[in-house]
């Protein structure tokens, strides 16, 4: 017998999520956007005040909003470090899964240039964040918000983008990292969504369905389009491991080479090939992940 389709667990998403970035540019996508264009944003937050105690009042406090692992907002509060030497920077973290959060303790743990940075972790999806927010009633404001690739996952977007947004200080800044309308994943979202499983659950949204909101809040905000590209050829290989992780992170799907139909996993295969979501080097299949890179002012 066959077994049927499921979704992947949060500990198989984290193996699966590890291959896709194993053998794409996403990461470095984000370095480079990090280098060109972080500097200046970092220097646009001009509350930020040099210390030489640690006062609350005289920190920079910075939100991020689910990660993976940690490297991007270290490399992040390193620019920020860069920018403004000597200020204290209180970060809080918000990210439902505890191996995300675990790996990014170790890589905080194995830091020896944080000294002026606190973290406080909150192990919640954005939205349990935001109830335990307006429970409370002492919303925090935050001179930066970043949102790297997570509002596929949220319920409701335009909601959780006005809550985000109302937690920035004056001169605070929201940036916001999703798929870009040029990507692979577009086209196969917009033209092939009957090859993807009902497993999986999240949003298909990109960048100019962010857009929309923000219009909509009358918000201002700039946009930066950045190539990056994902190896895929493995998902062509009968009984290749690697690509069987590829495809699980692809459809959120465990084991979909083994147990979707014949039929719906050669329709995947095929739109994954077509022009508008792949490319070939080298006899290589490139799949198209190009980001957008969304700063929002407050």
């Amino acid at each position: 017998l066959i077994p049927s389709m499921r979704s992947l667990t949060a500990e198989e998403y984290v193996e699966a999520f590890k291959s896709f970035l194993d053998h794409s540019t996403e990461h470095q996508c984000m370095d480079e956007f990090n280098k060109e264009q972080m500097p200046n944003i970092m220097a646009g937050i001009t509350r930020l005040c040099h210390c030489t105690s640690h006062k609350s009042d005289h920190a920079s406090r910075l939100l991020g909003d689910f990660l993976a692992g940690g490297e991007q907002d270290l490399k992040m509060i390193r620019i920020l470090q860069a920018v403004h030497p000597g200020v204290f920077i209180d970060n809080e973290i918000v990210e439902p899964n505890p191996q995300h959060v675990a790996a990014y303790k170790e890589l905080v743990n194995q830091a020896p240039d944080l000294q002026n940075v606190s973290f406080i972790w909150h192990q919640l999806t954005s939205l349990e964040y935001e109830q335990q927010v307006k429970e409370k009633g002492t919303q925090k404001k935050f001179d930066f918000i970043h949102m790297i690739q997570m509002l596929y996952r949220v319920e409701d977007i335009p909601n959780t983008i006005k809550f985000f947004h109302s937690c920035l200080d004056h001169h605070g800044k929201l940036l916001i990292i999703i798929l870009s309308d040029s990507s692979g994943w577009a086209s196969l979202w917009k033209k092939h969504r009957d090859c993807l499983p009902a497993t999986d659950s999240g949003h298909y949204i990109t960048c100019s369905g962010i857009t929309e909101v923000l219009q909509r809040l009358g918000v201002e905000h700039r946009v930066y389009e950045f190539p990056s590209g994902w190896d895929i050829t493995e998902c062509f290989i009968e009984g290749d491991a690697v690509g069987g992780r590829m495809m699980d992170f692809l459809t959120g799907t465990k084991n979909f080479l083994g147990t979707a139909p014949p039929a719906l996993r050669r329709r995947l295969q095929e739109a994954l090939c077509q022009p508008e979501c792949s490319s070939t080097r080298d006899g290589r299949v490139i799949f198209s992940n190009n980001l957008s890179m969304i700063v929002v002012e407050s």
